[in-house]
């Protein structure tokens, strides 16, 4: 028998979904293809259902984490504000060695 150990961390405000890995992924994909459109057609999910995600974020963390923008050869698109770029980053430092960690416990307590 080979065990494999999976698991999956998110964060609830109140019992409701504010952040996981998808919906941080989602947002990181945001600003560096420049359209919640893009995002949202990378991840193969509709628009409104990205969007809304987005929205539960910020309505659920009391501040934005897009801004519009305009100009240039290709017209605007939408970026991460900073305080948006600080949440990816944080959270995905702390997704960081997290898998390796929950193996080594794992195996700790269950072995190879």
């Amino acid at each position: 028998m080979s065990l494999i150990v999976r698991s999956k961390c998110w964060v609830e405000d109140d019992g409701a979904l504010v952040l996981s890995d998808w919906r941080v992924d989602l947002l990181a994909a945001v600003d560096e293809l420049g359209s919640i459109s893009a995002a949202a057609q990378h991840y193969a999910v509709a628009y409104r259902v990205a969007w809304g995600k987005i929205k539960e974020i910020e309505e659920r963390l009391g501040y934005p984490l897009l801004e519009g923008y305009s100009g240039g050869v290709g017209g605007g698109g939408t970026r991460l504000t900073a305080a948006g770029r600080e949440l990816v980053a944080r959270y995905n430092r702390f997704r960081e060695g997290l898998a390796e960690l929950i193996e080594r416990r794992f195996r700790a307590e269950f072995g190879d």
